[in-house]
């Protein structure tokens, strides 16, 4: 075994020891031994599991969804199919989202356009009127 302590885990994936310890009280990392010191420590396969995390939620996985991929990988019965239905369903999400933010992103702008964006008293100000009106 390949033994790290957290600060080192923590440095090679570019997490804080703070979030390794909530991986821990969370399961997504198990109970790491501790030296008679104390000190956890950690072996190569902790770097994989909160790289999993964080690559994951960078592609927009909440950690609940993570916890189900991560449950997949211990599943000897799991399959690719199973994954990629989640991909899926996380790629429908975020293209409901892209939309809904589209939408948001068209508004302000016309709302922004029509703003006299000077120093004319607030109810004077469009953008302002318009949250009243609505």
């Amino acid at each position: 075994m390949n033994a790290m302590t957290i600060g080192k885990l923590a440095r090679t994936t570019g997490v804080g020891t703070e979030t390794i310890r909530y991986y821990e009280r969370s399961g997504f990392l198990p109970v790491p031994e501790r030296l008679p010191s104390g000190y956890r420590v950690y072996d190569t396969e902790a770097i994989n599991r909160v790289r999993f995390i964080k690559e994951a939620q960078a592609l927009g996985f909440t950690l609940s969804e993570i916890t189900e991929l991560l449950g997949l990988t211990d599943d000897p019965d799991a399959d690719c199919a199973t994954v990629n239905r989640k991909a899926q369903a996380k790629l429908e999400e975020i293209e409901d989202k892209i939309k809904r933010l589209t939408a948001m992103q068209t508004s302000l702008k016309r709302l922004a356009k029509y703003c006299p964006a000077d120093e004319q008293p607030l109810s004077e100000c469009s953008i302002i009127s318009h949250f009243y009106r609505q």
